[in-house]
């Protein structure tokens, strides 16, 4: 018969927090960001997300409030057509960061059409705190830079990159970047949402002139100004019946109503994340 545990005996490996929090067990704590939505995206049958990407600090009555009301009305009308996909109740479901500004605003649309939202927050210092409009069993609370961004592209069919700062530059860059080198099984189908602020705050002409992106680079994004526009470049981007496939899979490769001319690669690899662990 085995004897009860002492409260002198060692805790076992995997519920000890003195080493869980310890530089060694780094790699546990980074699987543990995949694992963890892995599992609950595949039993909420997530399918394929629309990424919204945008400021934190934009809110309704600030000087860029348009984009907020807006990006609440287009995840509203993005919920709602994808609500009515035939056989298809967990397609299109709109992801955010999961913290203020256009965040919330694409979680609150999502909720005002009666559909689920994803919301993947990142523990910040200061203002970064879950949205109250992300569905339950769907907010996920991430310490790695990378691995969020992992999730961002691993389900994404569509991302819409609404005016933001250094998160919002980085997120939008990495995907093009992904596309462009082709690493991604897949077209993500990325819209740009507002012309005249991408448009002042990266020159992407001077790029193509001064010969460090190829023209054919600028066909990886579209812009657009309204939400009426945006739902219907995704609409006519994305195929209404593609393959279904339970996240913690890749996006399915004939999501996009046109195929790319690159090769099917392996699923990307994210940069590594800036923050110490």
């Amino acid at each position: 018969m085995t004897a009860p545990p002492d409260d002198d005996d060692p805790p076992l490996a995997y519920r000890d927090p003195s080493f869980l929090d310890s530089d060694d067990a780094r790699p546990v704590r980074i699987l543990s960001e995949y694992l963890a939505p892995l599992r609950a995206l595949r039993e909420q049958q997530v399918c394929d997300t629309i990424v919204f990407f945008g400021s934190a600090r934009i809110t309704p009555a600030g000087p860029l409030g348009r984009y907020y009301n807006e990006a609440r009305e287009l995840a509203r009308a993005i919920t709602a057509w994808s609500m009515t996909l035939e056989g298809e109740p967990h397609r299109r479901i709109v992801c955010s960061g999961g913290g203020p500004g256009i965040m919330e605003a694409a979680n609150r649309g999502a909720r005002d059409a009666g559909g689920r939202s994803i919301g993947l927050n990142i523990g910040l210092p200061k203002e970064q705190r879950p949205n109250p409009y992300i569905t339950p069993g769907l907010s996920f609370e991430f310490h790695y830079f990378f691995m969020r961004k992992l999730w961002f592209a691993h389900t994404a069919c569509a991302l819409i990159a609404f005016p933001g700062g250094f998160g919002t530059l980085d997120e939008m860059f990495e995907i093009l970047t992904l596309q462009q080198t082709a690493k991604l099984d897949r077209k993500i189908v990325m819209l740009l949402y507002g012309t005249d602020y991408w448009r002042e705050i990266v020159d992407f002409d001077a790029l193509v002139r001064h010969g460090t992106v190829s023209p054919e680079d600028l066909k990886l994004f579209t812009f657009v100004d309204d939400p009426a526009t945006a739902l219907g470049a995704l609409q006519a981007g994305l195929s209404p019946t593609a393959p279904r496939r339970i996240s913690g899979q890749p996006a399915p490769a004939a999501t996009p109503a046109a195929d790319s001319d690159r090769p099917a690669r392996t699923p990307p690899r994210s940069a590594a994340g800036t923050r110490p662990a």
